[in-house]
């Protein structure tokens, strides 16, 4: 076993925790390629299925992140991450057995549960694996976990669907996880906290309270959480009903959407992630101001073209003019959680972090997929089979106001920043 800090160690744990996050996002986007199905069998609406996919999940796997973080400050990260993996993945299977609405409901907060515990621990192992030049791209590398985990989740999802059913898509992808569990364990150890900052001895833990209290004190802060929620209200809410527009407008088969948009988010997903954590690192140690200023202008470049994409007629132009948009969508990710490990000392990033997907999660997965389906429902009137991507064009407003939230964080870095 190689030590954890060794030049090995670390890329050997950032590989096994990619392989955790996309777990984390097959399990959460596999919903996205199976709500078409499940609508069908269970007779829900667009407004339902934006509940169960949104509100569902995050009601419970944001308000749960703050003290699985203290938690994790405390006691081994490793550890939690272990039982959260096996915990969502669990919880998954159980949602190939649901029986209604409200069953499925229950399971997919379940799934929120878990998922709790997967994502703040893991950020502040990466702090504490790689020094501060290189963080941006071991995030942005932690984060390809998104892309190849929401393409595996559709992918498999759709093509288990259609050839046995949805339930057994869940089950299937449930149970991977829970068998993953104990191998992450036995493989992953924790780092010494702070010691990549000179901080080997690392000072007591902040808990909540002092950890809110820092961040009240920070602009910045909160500019980059508001920014990524309104980012992520368009991010998870487009791909969340994808799969809808392509069945509705473009009359697309569960395989070929399965295929689609698989296919999308790796491609698109890939890049971004790679564009975003090489242009932190660079322009990030050059000015402060860099961070929020990448993902400001990647998003105003998004709007236009996911506007031309929603509207073309065809698969094969619908892909590639959203690959572009659905690349640039995804760069705040490695510069933005990059500064949010930066506006405290070492003892405090794992609570940030909390602070920071709190209120990204809880605005951006709960209201994001909720308002496409009830823009759907309430247009459909009007546009018919067409709601959807009317719904999508209103919803390209968050991208906008995301742009000036970033931008004006852009301000703020240099006063709020902490080496």
């Amino acid at each position: 076993m190689t030590e954890p800090t060794s030049p090995k160690g670390r890329y050997v744990a950032l590989a096994l925790l990619v392989v955790v996050y996309a777990l984390n996002f097959l399990d959460r986007q596999i919903i996205s390629i199976l709500k078409d199905p499940i609508a069908e069998e269970l007779g829900l609406s667009d407004t339902q299925l934006g509940l169960m996919g949104g509100l569902a999940f995050a009601l419970l796997y944001t308000t749960l992140a703050v003290p699985v973080a203290w938690l994790a400050d405390r006691f081994s990260r490793v550890w939690i991450m272990t039982g959260a993996l096996a915990l969502w993945s669990g919880f998954t299977a159980l949602c190939g057995l649901a029986g209604n609405f409200s069953q499925l409901f229950l399971a997919r907060m379940g799934v929120g549960v878990g998922e709790a515990g997967g994502v703040a621990p893991a950020f502040s192992l990466i702090s504490d694996y790689f020094p501060p030049r290189q963080r941006a791209r071991a995030l942005a590398i932690f984060a390809f976990g998104i892309p190849i985990g929401s393409a595996a989740g559709v992918l498999f999802g759709g093509l288990l669907a259609q050839q046995v059913d949805w339930r057994f898509a869940f089950v299937v992808v449930g149970l991977a996880g829970v068998l993953f569990a104990p191998i992450f364990r036995w493989l992953v150890k924790d780092p010494p906290r702070g010691g990549m900052d000179g901080a080997i001895k690392a000072e007591k833990p902040m808990g909540f309270l002092a950890t809110a209290r820092l961040a009240a004190t920070k602009p910045g802060f909160w500019l980059l959480s508001l920014g990524s929620a309104f980012t992520s209200m368009t991010g998870y809410g487009f791909m969340y009903w994808l799969p809808t527009f392509l069945a509705r407008s473009l009359e697309m088969d569960l395989g070929a959407r399965s295929w689609f948009l698989a296919a999308l988010l790796l491609i698109g997903g890939m890049a971004g992630m790679i564009l975003g954590g090489t242009l932190g690192d660079r322009l990030g140690q050059k000015s402060r101001a860099a961070y929020p200023l990448i993902p400001a202008v990647a998003l105003l470049i998004c709007v236009p073209l996911y506007a031309i994409g929603v509207n073309a007629q065809t698969p094969a132009i619908v892909f590639i003019m959203l690959l572009i948009p659905q690349a640039l969508g995804l760069v705040w990710m490695g510069p933005v959680i990059t500064a949010v490990q930066h506006l405290g000392p070492a003892n405090s990033r794992t609570m940030m972090s909390s602070l920071f997907l709190l209120i990204n999660n809880l605005i951006g997965i709960a209201v994001g997929t909720w308002f496409f389906g009830f823009m759907s429902d309430h247009l459909r009137p009007q546009y018919g089979d067409d709601s959807m991507k009317y719904a999508f064009l209103i919803g390209l407003s968050f991208y906008v106001v995301a742009s000036g939230l970033f931008f004006a964080a852009s301000r703020r870095m240099t006063a709020d920043w902490v080496e």
